[in-house]
């Protein structure tokens, strides 16, 4: 039987434990063994045949597992919380450890992946895929057509400038003064949409993500969730 080598930190992501980053940060703690080792270094080839431990557990590769969830308000984007604020792995039904990619703030909705599959997540977070995430925003007073030239060309946050993105006006209300806006982004930043709202002085009263690449939620409410089918899972594979 041949046996194939490979990363360590992909060896790990591709068991379903945590995301291929959350891997490297392990290894490079002192936290995974291989073969009765500790192992710090990136890159160190691995095989089936190996024996690795993390936190002094056993590794298990496991199928991978695929759910879209249209999270709610007042949910956190992570598997626990010290807090005990529910989680969206606590509205996921899984027998296998599943985590969340990437993540929405507290008081934002809409849809969000989770699987065990950490070479996936890595694909669909890492910036050089550009893969679209697409939200509606409900931010107060008038959305002026030359800030949303000025947010969609890219603006300086923490010193970095966002990519260009896309915002767009649906309507306003001008009973109740507030704005609908049409937000297109391909970084996740953390609060990005709303901290690039707030850079031109709108408050966002409300944020939904409505689609992540050509996902979208239909035929889910809110807290509901549905598993991913093969076809969903090339296609994402394919953002590569």
């Amino acid at each position: 039987m041949v046996l194939f080598m490979e990363r360590l930190q992909k060896y790990i992501s591709e068991s379903g434990y945590t995301s291929r980053r959350k891997a490297e940060e392990l290894i490079l703690k002192g936290k995974v063994k291989v073969n009765g080792s500790v192992v710090k270094e990136l890159g160190t080839k691995v095989t089936d045949a190996d024996l690795i431990e993390i936190d002094n557990q056993i590794l298990r590769k496991q199928e991978h597992s695929y759910f879209l969830l249209y999270k709610p308000r007042g949910v956190i984007s992570s598997v626990t919380d010290d807090k005990g604020r529910k989680t969206v792995c606590d509205l996921v039904k899984s027998e296998k450890r599943v985590f969340p990619v990437g993540r929405l703030d507290y008081d934002t909705t809409g849809i969000i992946l989770l699987t065990n599959d950490g070479e996936l997540s890595n694909i669909l977070t890492h910036p050089k895929h550009d893969v679209t995430k697409e939200y509606y925003a409900k931010v107060k007073g008038f959305f002026k057509k030359e800030d949303a030239l000025t947010l969609s060309s890219g603006i300086l946050l923490n010193g970095k400038k966002t990519k260009k993105a896309s915002f767009k006006l649906d309507r306003y209300d001008k009973k109740t003064d507030v704005s609908y806006v049409k937000v297109v982004i391909t970084e996740g930043r953390n609060h990005q949409v709303k901290d690039m709202f707030n850079a031109l002085n709108y408050d966002v009263e409300k944020l939904k993500r409505e689609k992540y690449a050509f996902l979208d939620l239909s035929g889910l409410k809110s807290g509901e969730y549905r598993e991913l089918s093969l076809k969903e899972v090339k296609k994402l594979y394919s953002l590569k």
